[in-house]
Parts: C-alpha cells; structure tokens; sequence
C-alpha cells in the first residue's frame, strides 16, 4: 500500500461511516468520464483557450493583442475555481452538478454568441460566467472518481477523462471554426450550446455515489477538517505536492511550438493541421494509451518516467535537423507523451487526494489547480528560452528543466520505494 492510499483510507475510516458509503456492487463505467467533462472541454479548451474565440474575434478586425487579453481573462476560471467548486461537495449529488452547471454554461455561452459584437461587456459578462459555471464539471467529475473503489477503475477513468478533455475541445474548435463561415450567428450560437449541452446528459449515467447526509453545520465542518487534514497535513504528502509543482510534462510548448514552425520549413497549412484537430486527437490517444498500464505500478513513478519520455521526444526538436521532417516527428511524438502524461497526472491526483468522502470535489480542485501552475510558469521560462537562444532554445529548455525535474523526483520515488522494501524485510 502506498502513502497516499494508506492517507486516503484512514480518512475514509475516521470520517464516513460505513452506512453512507456507496456500494461497490454497483457498476462504475470509468469511460464515461470522458464524455462527462465534455462541456468543460468545448468551452475552456475549445471556444477559449482552444481558438475558436480568436478566429472569431480576428473575423470582427480585433487584433492579436486585444485577442490575448481577452482570452486571459476568460481562462482565469480554469485557475481560480477552487474557490468556489467545494459548492459541489453539497447539497446535491455530485452528477446533478455536473448536470446543473453543464447545462447553464450552454445557455449562456448561447447568449454570448447571440451578441452582436463578442468583445463587448454583455458578451464577455456571458461567456465568463459559462466559463466559471463550467468548471463545476471539473470538480464534479474529481469528486466522483475519487469516489470510484478500484485503483484500476480511477486509472482509467483519469485517461479516459484527459482524453475527453483534449480530444472533445480539439473537434470542437474544428467544427465551429468550419460552421462560422457557412451559417449564421444564431445556428452557431446552437451549434454552440449543442456541443456543451448534450454531452452533459451523460452525467446521468454516472456511477450513482449516494449523496452523503450530515448532521449540524459543526458536524459536517468537523468531518471536512478531518480530511482536509488526512489529505494535506501529513509529511508524506510532500512528495506528492512537489509532483504537482515540479515541471513534468507540462505540454507548455504545445502552443508555443507552431511559432517556430517556419524555422523547420514547414508552412500554415500543415501547422494548422499538425498541431489541430490532428494534434488533439493524438494527445487524446496518448492519454487513452495509459489505461494500457497496470494499476499495480505506483501513479507517479510511472508518470515521472513517462515526463522523461516526453522530454526526450521534444529532443528531437532541439537536436535533429531544421527541416520538415524533424518538426512532424517531435511533435507529434510530443503531443501524443503529454496526452499520456496528463492522463497519468490525473491519476497521481486521485492517489494524493484518497477517499473522496465529503469534500472530494474541493480537494480534488486544490490539488488541480495546483497542477496548473507548472503549466504558467514553464509558458514563460519556454518563451525565455526562445528569446534567447532562438528556436532550439524552446525546445531544449523545455526539455532539460522538464527532463531533470523528473528524473530528480524518479530517483527519489524509487530510493524511498527500496528503503520501505528493507525495512518491511526487517520487520517481518
């Protein structure tokens, strides 16, 4: 038994009483959650961050700045919803929230592009709004697989759930970047509101988690406490904490890699198909291609040697010749290890997060969130890189911090892994 899963059951003993847990008689369908987090995937990585929103921003005459500013401030919800996700640990049950806040980010998201002119107050009003009510997705989805029972079935629920992620946002962006020229703004406002809102109704065949009662308010915030402090206040926590921290995987050069695409002579065209709907897709596989993986092997051992695999695939960026060739193989070897290793990610956060108990959608959103932060400031520390040493300092400094961060952790998982080997030796 590893640290996190000894953490995880002690809070389930000392917090849930046996009578409100969920039966492990009933089927739990890990693969659903990646038509689950669908909404959440068309708009935060599809309409916003995924390219839809600039194209049709550039069609009004914005420009690329304005463009970038107004994107940034419609992510903020992907990094800031922990503040107000724990809603979804209440009230009702978690696949009502996902139900809930699906459908109305659908709505508005609707409405947003309803408005004439995207950039306007009204229209970012909106679309902020669908983005925030959205996120209630991502944490409900945490919650539920952190209540799933088999380490197995959270393993494949994490792929399945990047996958749906990527790959959902990917088709996407492809399908109203073709629509909006051809039709209306008011069929693809539906079009719009079609592609968050009828994947949501897959949350009603969500493995049914009992919505666990509670007593006084002083009762349910003790219960809370005991596994906030299960999950975050222990010494063996910190190794996981640094995993969320550490640079591994990131994917921050996806974006940042078709900026120097005409470097390896490789023209618009085949960017916008490579790092596209193409590059999506891929990433979604590599993401499915962790399920192939034993659950025995320890989540984040696995995923530090799948972030070295990744660094030595960005390698070929930084290393091989300028020319066509090398562009298509690096990169497309890249997306398809960072879709693995997302995967895997959120599997590591399943491990560090335990039993979901009470407050499992919180606490899956604070340790998620977490993980975002690596992704912001190797955005940085990349385009530093490329500043100054050119195209192949991108590369090559993604993939030496990346590479070494978690070849450091690596190492210290598997020391830590043999002295517990010894001294259970000893023991026994």
């Amino acid at each position: 038994m590893n640290e996190i899963e000894a953490v995880g059951q002690e809070a389930a003993l000392t917090a849930v009483p046996p009578s409100e847990r969920s039966s492990s008689e009933r089927p739990e369908r890990p693969w659903l959650f990646g038509f689950i987090i669908a909404p959440s995937a068309v708009v935060a990585n599809g309409v916003i961050q995924g390219g839809v929103l600039g194209f049709l921003l550039s069609q009004q005459g914005i420009g690329s700045k304005v463009q970038s500013h107004l994107i940034g401030l419609l992510a903020l919800p992907t990094s800031l919803y922990f503040l107000w996700s724990p809603i979804t640990d209440f009230l009702m049950r978690r696949r009502t929230w996902s139900l809930v806040g699906g459908l109305l980010s659908a709505v508005l998201m609707a409405a947003a592009f309803h408005q004439r002119d995207l950039s306007s107050t009204p229209a970012l009003v909106l679309m902020l709004l669908s983005a925030c009510l959205c996120q209630l997705v991502v944490s409900s989805c945490g919650g539920m697989m952190g209540a799933l029972h088999s380490e197995r079935s959270k393993r494949v629920a994490g792929s399945f759930y990047q996958a749906g992620s990527m790959g959902l946002g990917a088709i996407s962006v492809s399908a109203l970047i073709w629509l909006s020229p051809r039709v209306s703004r008011d069929m693809l406002a539906l079009a719009a509101a079609a592609l968050i809102g009828l994947p949501t109704l897959f949350a009603l065949a969500a493995p049914r988690q009992d919505h666990i009662a509670t007593g006084t308010f002083g009762h349910t915030m003790q219960r809370v406490w005991l596994e906030f402090k299960a999950t975050f206040l222990r010494r063996r926590a910190i190794p996981y904490t640094l995993v969320m921290l550490f640079p591994i995987a990131t994917g921050s050069a996806v974006g940042l890699i078709p900026g120097i695409a005409k470097n390896y002579g490789v023209n618009g065209d085949s960017v916008a198909w490579v790092n596209g709907l193409l590059g999506g897709l891929l990433t979604a596989a590599g993401s499915l291609a962790g399920t192939a993986i034993p659950a025995r092997i320890s989540a984040p051992v696995i995923y530090l040697c799948v972030g070295i695999v990744n660094a030595a695939t960005i390698a070929v960026l930084w290393l091989g010749p300028m020319s066509p060739a090398t562009y298509y193989a690096g990169t497309l070897l890249y997306l398809f290890t960072v879709g693995t290793a997302y995967g895997l990610f959120t599997a590591v956060v399943l491990e560090f997060l335990g039993d979901s108990g009470k407050s499992g959608s919180g606490r899956y959103s604070i340790i998620n969130s977490m993980g975002n932060i690596p992704v912001l400031y190797m955005i940085e520390v990349d385009g530093w890189g490329a500043d100054r040493w050119g195209p192949r300092g991108l590369s090559g400094i993604d993939c030496v911090v990346g590479g070494l961060g978690a070849a450091l952790l690596l190492c210290y998982f598997l020391l830590r892994g043999k002295v517990r080997t010894a001294e259970s030796g000893v023991r026994s």
